[in-house]
């Protein structure tokens, strides 16, 4: 199978790729946070082709996606109280929302839950893909399970480059990481993935959010424990490079040092470009106190790193305030257990 990149600016090449997911086969779609692996959510067959393609384990849940408000409800059971403000202030968006299903969704799109994750993308390309389709469009990032996420159409030929037909190319994406999802099912939402609409903006429209299942959140005076993997990004190792990778904390400065005292030849390092040092093994995502471009940078960099001959990569990791707690998760989902703390 030939990948054919296909420039989303033209209604042609969106209608090409609406009827090739239409049909049951998987298009490489454009986000505002990522590059998703597109199929028709509702076609069984079309969503085991996406966990085929990306090796992806069968129970971690895929995200849906639709054109509108108005298409959320032949897929959910319940609509919660807090929906309509939470839909109404983020949508279209990098917020998912996690609901009860209804039977119209298959098992295999949940992984066998009873909750369904939900949004409407904030990204033209997408929402024009959804339109003409007519369909919900289950989607996780368009990248082997695992790996960094892809922000750019070539990210994704690299990744799965004879294994797709199509890649909708809509530019590199604006946010750089994965959506919030937020689980509105009980009392107080919860958050189970940190992404593009932070704790604070969320806080101050439902005043009440948990967290469950993510990395430590300074921010956040509530946490739960145990939880199943109701969403994306709880389970699983993610978004790592192919040479192990050490997170390190602390203040830039006491990370950068560390670091430092660390490289050598097959060493490399992840760093923020007001603390970087000289060395050809260092890749920089931006200022210590800019999130914003650490999260539009972040897959890139760690992509960077990917084509280096290195056997090893230390990665400042930003303070967890604001959008630094959803790069802070990515880093050290990507670090695993490997994790410095110098903060004592």
């Amino acid at each position: 199978m030939e990948t054919i990149i296909l420039d989303a600016n033209s209604p042609e090449n969106v209608k090409r790729c609406a009827e090739e997911i239409r049909r049951g086969g998987l298009v490489a779609l454009p986000t505002e946070t990522v590059y998703g692996l597109g199929a028709n959510a509702l076609n069984e067959k079309a969503v085991l082709d996406i966990f085929s393609v990306k090796g992806r384990p069968g129970d971690n849940p895929l995200i849906v996606h639709v054109a509108s408000r108005d298409e959320v409800l032949p897929l959910v059971s319940v609509i919660p109280d807090v929906f309509e403000i939470l839909a109404e202030t983020f949508w279209p968006g990098p917020l998912t929302l996690v609901m009860q299903k209804s039977p119209e969704v298959p098992a295999i799109v949940t992984a066998g839950l009873d909750t369904v994750a939900i949004r409407v993308p904030g990204h033209p390309a997408a929402l024009a893909l959804l339109e003409t389709c007519g369909c919900p469009i289950a989607a996780p990032s368009a990248n082997p399970s695992g790996r960094p996420s892809p922000t750019t159409a070539l990210h994704v030929k690299n990744d799965l480059d004879g294994r797709i037909p199509f890649i909708l190319d809509g530019g590199d994406c604006r946010v750089g990481l994965e959506s919030t999802v937020l689980d509105i099912t009980g009392e107080v939402p919860r958050i189970l993935r940190p992404g593009g609409v932070t704790y604070d903006e969320l806080a101050a429209i439902v005043k009440e959010v948990d967290i469950a299942g993510v990395t430590d959140a300074s921010d956040c005076p509530h946490r739960a424990s145990d939880d199943p993997p109701r969403s994306p990004g709880m389970k699983y190792r993610h978004y790592a490079p192919k040479a192990p990778l050490t997170a390190v904390l602390g203040t830039p400065d006491e990370s950068a040092e560390y670091i430092k005292l660390r490289m050598g030849d097959k060493v490399a390092a992840l760093m923020f470009d007001d603390h970087a040092f000289d060395h050809p093994n260092v890749v920089t995502y931006g200022r210590s106190v800019d999130h914003e471009a650490q999260a539009a940078r972040l897959f890139g960099a760690l992509r960077m790193l990917d084509g280096m001959d290195i056997s090893e990569i230390y990665a400042q990791t930003p303070d967890e305030s604001g959008l630094g707690h959803a790069v802070a998760n990515r880093i050290k989902k990507a670090a695993g257990k490997n994790i410095v703390d110098l903060s004592g």
